[in-house]
């Protein structure tokens, strides 16, 4: 599949020293959902700023749908959709008027049908007469995510986009999310919610210190560095691991009414069988025994904490 962005060698720095990003690399397909995924100040809000032109990269470049971000600024912003963080609109406007004008600084005709079929697909239609300041924090929200789709970009840019904002919106977000993808617009969304990522991206890239840290599919990056973890409730606690049992790498948790155990999710050979006959052999019981598997944040924590 081609790709709809190319960033090569992309480096930002400030005249403080501060190093914002150093030296990206990324490739983002045509139509994909692709979430970045870092902590505070890994440099994922200026890595968008300057793919969207808000911001000029001190070397490096970026292509969108082709055109160089800066020698062609007009061509590239036109194919990208953006909603930031924070919220900014024109208080006494209209949801309608706002939308509307939007879609007018892109040079497009008014197409009232198309406004319509947003604001419906937001819940906003209700609320096209009402002034952005009569408007709850969720549904300004919702407003700058139609402001952001009024020119029919083919990329669509979300930063945190459901921070702080109600289940109701979340859910009619990731509906919308998966309804452009179907129209072949791709999305790209940094979240601090990672399940989100986790059931949402088909990519997911980690950065940390302005540097990413690896990008690869969802499901392989959970198969690769995934482990599964045995939880087993004792029936009477431990004051420490018993020294027979110690080459499993156990945790005593919880005061020391539970075992944990960690292994590879990816092979047989993981030890579990012959951890529970040594525990019988010991006299220890359980009353209860519960296994999981590790989410992408467990990965994403564990990579980060590895870079730092």
């Amino acid at each position: 599949m081609s790709s709809i962005i190319t960033v090569s060698g992309l480096r930002k720095a400030y005249d403080t020293g501060f190093v914002a990003l150093d030296g990206v690399d990324l490739d983002i397909a045509k139509g994909e959902i692709f979430a970045l995924l870092g902590p505070n100040g890994a440099g994922k809000t200026t890595l968008i700023s300057i793919i969207c032109g808000l911001v000029r990269a001190s070397a490096g470049e970026v292509r969108i749908d082709g055109h160089e971000i800066n020698r062609a600024y007009r061509a590239a912003r036109a194919a990208i959709g953006l909603v930031p963080q924070d919220i900014s609109l024109e208080i006494f406007a209209t949801v309608w008027d706002t939308v509307r004008f939007s879609r007018g600084l892109f040079g497009l005709k008014p197409d009232n049908g198309f406004i319509e079929t947003l604001l419906r697909d937001l819940t906003l239609w209700d609320k096209r007469h009402a002034r952005i300041l009569e408007l709850s924090g969720g549904m300004k929200r919702r407003v700058m995510i139609a402001k952001a789709l009024a020119h029919e970009p083919k990329l669509l840019f979300l930063d945190e986009p459901t921070a702080g904002v109600d289940v109701n919106l979340r859910r009619d977000m990731w509906t919308l999310v998966r309804s452009l993808r179907q129209r072949g617009v791709t999305i790209i969304l940094t979240t601090h919610y990672i399940q989100e990522a986790e059931e949402m991206a088909d990519r997911v890239g980690v950065i940390a210190d302005g540097k990413l840290l690896l990008v690869e599919q969802t499901a392989a990056l959970m198969h690769r560095f995934g482990k599964r973890r045995l939880r087993l409730e004792l029936a009477r606690p431990l004051a420490e691991i018993p020294a027979s049992v110690s080459r499993w790498n156990l945790e005593l948790a919880e005061d020391g009414r539970c075992l944990v155990y960690h292994f590879d999710a990816n092979t047989t050979e993981n030890g579990v069988q012959d951890l529970l006959r040594a525990l019988g052999e010991l006299g220890l019981d359980f009353t209860d025994l519960e296994t999981g598997r590790s989410s992408l944040e467990d990965i994403f924590l564990n990579l980060v904490e590895q870079k730092a």
